[in-house]
Protein backbone atom coordinates (compact mmCIF):
# COMPACT_ATOMS: atom_id res chain seq x y z
CA UNK A 1 0.00 0.00 0.00
CA UNK A 2 1.20 3.55 -0.66
CA UNK A 3 2.52 5.68 2.21
CA UNK A 4 1.35 9.26 2.79
CA UNK A 5 2.22 12.15 5.08
CA UNK A 6 -0.83 14.29 5.77
CA UNK A 7 -0.72 17.70 7.46
CA UNK A 8 -3.84 19.63 8.35
CA UNK A 9 -4.40 23.13 9.74
CA UNK A 10 -7.52 23.72 11.81
CA UNK A 11 -9.06 27.05 12.84
CA UNK A 12 -7.54 28.86 15.81
CA UNK A 13 -10.81 29.23 17.72
CA UNK A 14 -11.41 25.51 18.23
CA UNK A 15 -9.80 23.67 21.14
CA UNK A 16 -6.98 21.15 20.95
CA UNK A 17 -9.43 18.45 22.09
CA UNK A 18 -11.56 19.16 19.02
CA UNK A 19 -8.48 18.78 16.81
CA UNK A 20 -7.76 15.44 18.54
CA UNK A 21 -11.36 14.41 17.83
CA UNK A 22 -10.92 15.26 14.15
CA UNK A 23 -7.67 13.27 13.87
CA UNK A 24 -9.16 10.31 15.78
CA UNK A 25 -12.15 10.36 13.43
CA UNK A 26 -9.81 10.31 10.43
CA UNK A 27 -7.82 7.46 11.98
CA UNK A 28 -10.96 5.36 12.55
CA UNK A 29 -12.16 6.08 8.99
CA UNK A 30 -8.82 4.98 7.52
CA UNK A 31 -8.64 1.82 9.64
CA UNK A 32 -12.25 0.87 8.79
CA UNK A 33 -11.39 1.05 5.08
CA UNK A 34 -8.31 -1.16 5.18
CA UNK A 35 -5.55 1.33 5.91
CA UNK A 36 -3.56 2.13 9.00
CA UNK A 37 -2.17 5.22 10.68
CA UNK A 38 1.45 4.85 11.75
CA UNK A 39 1.80 8.12 13.68
CA UNK A 40 -0.19 11.19 14.70
CA UNK A 41 1.62 14.30 15.94
CA UNK A 42 -0.16 17.37 17.25
CA UNK A 43 2.11 20.37 16.67
CA UNK A 44 0.00 22.84 18.59
CA UNK A 45 -1.33 26.31 17.88
CA UNK A 46 1.17 28.03 15.58
CA UNK A 47 1.32 31.34 13.76
CA UNK A 48 0.88 31.28 10.00
CA UNK A 49 2.87 33.27 7.47
CA UNK A 50 -0.28 34.95 6.16
CA UNK A 51 -3.97 35.16 7.04
CA UNK A 52 -6.29 32.42 5.88
CA UNK A 53 -10.00 33.04 6.16
CA UNK A 54 -9.40 35.78 8.77
CA UNK A 55 -7.21 33.46 10.91
CA UNK A 56 -3.64 34.34 11.86
CA UNK A 57 -2.98 31.11 13.78
CA UNK A 58 -3.94 27.48 13.34
CA UNK A 59 -3.78 24.10 15.01
CA UNK A 60 -1.34 21.89 13.10
CA UNK A 61 -1.41 18.08 13.04
CA UNK A 62 0.67 15.51 11.13
CA UNK A 63 -0.47 11.98 10.26
CA UNK A 64 1.56 9.18 8.68
CA UNK A 65 -0.91 7.08 6.71
CA UNK A 66 -0.65 3.75 4.89
CA UNK A 67 -3.82 3.37 2.82
CA UNK A 68 -5.10 2.85 -0.72
CA UNK A 69 -5.49 5.97 -2.86
CA UNK A 70 -9.34 5.95 -2.91
CA UNK A 71 -9.42 6.02 0.90
CA UNK A 72 -7.09 9.03 0.98
CA UNK A 73 -9.19 10.79 -1.67
CA UNK A 74 -12.37 10.22 0.36
CA UNK A 75 -10.62 11.47 3.53
CA UNK A 76 -9.59 14.67 1.70
CA UNK A 77 -13.14 15.12 0.42
CA UNK A 78 -14.50 14.88 3.96
CA UNK A 79 -11.93 17.41 5.20
CA UNK A 80 -12.85 19.88 2.44
CA UNK A 81 -16.45 19.77 3.71
CA UNK A 82 -15.40 20.34 7.34
CA UNK A 83 -15.52 24.07 8.15
CA UNK A 84 -12.95 23.75 10.96
CA UNK A 85 -10.16 22.77 8.53
CA UNK A 86 -8.38 25.70 6.87
CA UNK A 87 -5.81 23.81 4.78
CA UNK A 88 -4.50 20.30 4.27
CA UNK A 89 -1.67 18.72 2.35
CA UNK A 90 -1.16 15.06 1.54
CA UNK A 91 2.15 13.90 0.09
CA UNK A 92 3.04 10.41 -1.05
CA UNK A 93 6.39 9.26 0.38
CA UNK A 94 8.64 6.24 -0.18
CA UNK A 95 9.14 5.58 3.54
CA UNK A 96 8.15 7.11 6.86
CA UNK A 97 10.59 9.02 9.01
CA UNK A 98 10.49 7.09 12.29
CA UNK A 99 11.94 9.97 14.32
CA UNK A 100 9.99 12.88 15.70
CA UNK A 101 9.29 15.68 13.28
CA UNK A 102 11.68 18.67 13.30
CA UNK A 103 8.95 20.84 14.81
CA UNK A 104 8.63 18.67 17.92
CA UNK A 105 12.42 18.33 18.24
CA UNK A 106 12.79 22.12 18.18
CA UNK A 107 10.03 22.50 20.80
CA UNK A 108 11.83 20.08 23.15
CA UNK A 109 15.14 21.90 22.65
CA UNK A 110 13.44 25.17 23.54
CA UNK A 111 12.00 23.63 26.71
CA UNK A 112 15.44 22.34 27.75
CA UNK A 113 17.00 25.77 27.22
CA UNK A 114 14.35 27.42 29.40
CA UNK A 115 14.82 24.81 32.15
CA UNK A 116 18.56 25.55 32.34
CA UNK A 117 18.00 29.16 33.37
Amino acid sequence: MPLYEHVLIARQDISSQQVDTITEGLQSFIEENGGKVAKIEYWGLRSMAYRMNKNRKGHYALMNIEAPAPVVQEMERQLRINEDILRMLTIRVDEFNEEQSPILIKREERKRRVERY
